[in-house]
C-alpha cells in the first residue's frame, strides 16, 4: 500500500488547499492507501509526495486538484 504526503505553507494560508487535495485523494484512492499525511511547513511550500517521491511541487506547476490526484493515481497504480 501507499503514504501520501501533503506539506503546506501554514503563513501563506495553504490550509485549505492540503484539505481539498486531501479530500480528493481519499475520494478517488482511499482503498488503495495506508496514510495520507498533512505536513506544516513555511517558506511557499506546497509539496505533495507518494511514498517519498515527488508528484507535485508549488514552484514547478500550476495548482490544479484533479491534476494533482491523477499524478497521484498514476504512481499508485505504478507501484503495483
Amino acid at each position: 500500500m501507499t503514504t501520501v504526503e501533503i506539506e503546506y505553507c501554514v503563513p501563506c494560508g495553504f490550509r485549505e488547499r492540503a484539505l481539498d487535495v486531501a479530500q480528493a485523494v481519499l475520494n478517488g484512492l482511499e482503498t488503495h492507501l495506508d496514510r495520507v499525511t498533512l505536513v506544516m511547513g513555511d517558506h511557499g511550500v506546497f509539496r505533495v509526495t507518494v511514498d517519498g517521491e515527488p508528484v507535485y511541487e508549488k514552484s514547478e506547476d500550476d495548482y490544479d486538484v484533479d491534476g494533482i490526484v491523477r499524478q497521484v493515481r498514476a504512481r499508485v497504480y505504478t507501484d503495483r
